[in-house]
């Protein structure tokens, strides 16, 4: 498994290799996508690199996840109010999301690379379309709603909160 580091260094190539400049800013937002796996809206990223980068701005932040995104580096996940949400997508994967509270946890399958191009080819093969990209979410309950809601996992059974 590539260190955050790696990762960091294969996304710095990537911008690179598309002609687009490793700026200081670029690189901060790019660096906190990479240790943080909170996906995060535009605003918490802008509010956690506030004191980093004091000049920052909210267009700077927008401008380069709309970058990012449009490299493949940086992924585009909708949150419940119609917002978004971003992922780095450095290690293809997953996503678990919680129905009741949200919450969004990464899943990484060894053979998940696999599964997606198997995905894609079905997905063209059906429909005619020409594949550029997926993404796979699975649903449930988190073990913090589970027990806040008394859910056993074990039994698939649940009672009412007191």
């Amino acid at each position: 498994m590539a260190s955050q580091k790696q990762l960091l260094n294969q996304a710095l190539q990537t911008l690179k290799s598309h002609h687009v400049r490793v700026t200081p800013q670029r690189r901060v937002i790019l660096t906190y996508l990479v240790t943080h796996h909170n996906h995060p809206a535009v605003e918490t990223i802008f509010t956690s690199l506030a004191d980093e980068l004091p000049n920052l701005s909210m267009a700077t932040v927008y401008n380069t996840l709309n970058l990012l995104v449009d490299l493949g580096i940086v992924i585009e996940l909708p949150n419940d109010n119609g917002g978004l949400r971003y992922d780095f997508y450095g290690r293809p994967h997953y996503h678990v999301i919680c129905e009741n509270c949200g919450k969004i946890t990464d899943v990484f399958a060894p053979n998940f690379a696999e599964i997606e191009r198997s995905l894609n080819d079905q997905a063209s093969e059906q429909t005619g379309y020409l594949i550029t990209s997926n993404h796979v979410e699975v649903y449930g309950l988190c073990p913090e709603c589970q027990q806040k809601l008394h859910i056993d996992p074990a039994r698939q059974t649940w009672s009412q909160p007191e």
